[in-house]
């Protein structure tokens, strides 16, 4: 009997990683045996607590300031993980602008940053770390429900920003697989997090539109996003896979 943890002596990087969802995910790919580096942009306070809770588990941990509109830090940070621990298997694009508001009333500028964070490093950080994987590899970015089904207004250039994930998903499948490096796309629908918490002033209404009248937690996110990363989602490739409670039926 195998008693080993499914991502036993492979690494991660997670951009986007010390709170919310990209903590979770963290977190669980260090619990399945991962050394975990991840990113962040101002909580360094958080990150710090991370890594410190990722060693105690007995994996490595590393954390970087890097802003995702920064292609070339972010490229950077990506070597830096994998000349760390000396590999790279697994990469979760989590990092993510929430601009929401009427679509004649937004900036150019607003959408030129969204775009960069949402879109152009996904991009950048996928095509780094690319490079560094060898004998396979997994790519998992986050997207989001809006992809599917935007209910509310105010969400058309974050919608919109979610939905090119769907391309760049499935190019990166087509043109990775020949080298076994798998790419999918994971959209959460309601979850727990310090942005949408599950008792804030529209919960009840957002909540309401799911068929489990509930949000999710973000270890359930977290879980989807492991199962894609090991071996048990070797064949799944190119696709999204909604984690939304039922929210776009």
């Amino acid at each position: 009997m195998n008693t080993q943890p499914p991502l036993n002596g492979r690494a991660a990087m997670v951009i986007g990683g010390s709170r919310g969802i990209g903590a979770a995910v963290v977190r669980r790919l260090a619990r399945d045996g991962a050394d975990v580096g991840f990113t962040y942009v101002s909580a360094a306070g958080a990150a710090d607590e991370l890594v410190a809770e990722v060693e105690r588990t007995g994996r490595r941990a590393l954390a970087l300031p890097v802003d995702s509109a920064d292609a070339a830090a972010l490229a950077a940070a990506v070597d830096v993980v994998a000349d760390r621990f000396g590999r790279l298997d697994v990469l979760v694009n989590n990092a993510a602008l929430y601009p929401v508001g009427p679509i004649d009333e937004l900036t150019v500028e607003e959408f030129d940053r969204t775009v960069a964070v949402n879109v152009r490093a996904p991009f950048v950080a996928a095509t780094a770390a690319a490079r560094h994987m060898t004998g396979g590899g997994s790519i998992v970015t986050i997207g989001s429900l809006v992809a599917e089904r935007t209910v509310f207004p105010g969400y058309g250039l974050y919608s919109m920003s979610k939905t090119a994930l769907v391309g760049l998903t499935k190019g990166l499948a087509r043109d990775l697989g020949g080298r076994g490096i798998r790419a999918t796309l994971v959209h959460p629908g309601p979850t727990d997090t310090d942005l949408n918490p599950a008792d804030g002033p529209y919960s009840d209404t957002i909540r309401s539109h799911t068929a489990l009248g509930r949000y999710a937690g973000t270890d359930e996110i977290a879980a989807t996003v492991a199962h894609l990363a090991g071996d048990d989602g070797r064949f799944i490739t190119g696709t999204s896979v909604l984690v939304d409670g039922g929210f776009t039926i």
